[in-house]
């Protein structure tokens, strides 16, 4: 791989302002102009509205919603020369209440609500806006959000019951939902939230 392949990596705290700036400016800088924007960094915090503190809110707003609208507010000019897109990484969470996780579930809502508003608004400017709203997935976002490693375990298994094709996703089936959403043949779609769930947002509590 020569040295123009590698791709570009610029290291940072997406809940640093500065630090999200340097991402942008150094991406232009490098390539000349902006197509897509994928939002993927997020995490996950476990609480209620009786055990959630507001340090935790903080947090988890910051890191997932937050940073966000910054990053998006700050590649939307580039995104508006070359009739880019963006795919925000959302959550089953934003479209159905999930019980435990208050503060993430809420940041999953709010991000929702940014997709379909900038899809409104960057339209006429043809620009396309959409989320991807993944179910369970085997990454580590709910070991980094304090899960035992044998909680996680019931938890995988348990999303056997609640996802209607029995199992959980997996990584890549939500980049190639991604993908698709970046590219030319989603070219007439926006405002749209994909479920990659199995079928869970389907499904009536019982």
């Amino acid at each position: 791989m020569s040295t123009d392949e590698r791709p570009l990596l610029v290291t940072g705290d997406m809940t640093v302002e500065s630090d999200v700036k340097r991402l942008v400016d150094t991406t232009i800088e490098k390539f000349g102009c902006l197509n897509v924007l994928v939002n993927n960094a997020g995490i996950m915090k476990f609480g209620t509205i009786e055990t959630t503190s507001m340090e935790q809110f903080d947090h988890v707003m910051n890191a997932n919603v937050r940073s966000v609208y910054q990053l998006m507010m700050m590649c939307v000019p580039h995104l508006v020369q070359t009739q880019g897109n963006v795919v925000n990484v959302s959550s089953i969470c934003g479209t159905r209440s999930c019980p435990g996780v208050l503060s993430y579930s809420m940041s999953k809502s709010a991000i929702d609500q940014l997709t379909r508003c900038t899809a409104i608004e960057l339209g006429a400017k043809g620009v396309r806006v959409n989320s991807v709203n993944p179910g369970v997935i085997i990454t580590e976002l709910q070991k980094k959000g304090g899960l035992t490693d044998d909680a996680y375990a019931n938890f995988v298994e348990h999303s056997k019951e609640t996802h209607p094709l029995g199992r959980p996703g997996k990584p890549e089936e939500v980049a190639q939902a991604i993908a698709f959403l970046a590219s030319d043949d989603a070219s007439f779609i926006s405002g749209e939230h994909l479920h990659i769930d199995g079928g869970r947002h389907a499904v009536c509590p019982r």
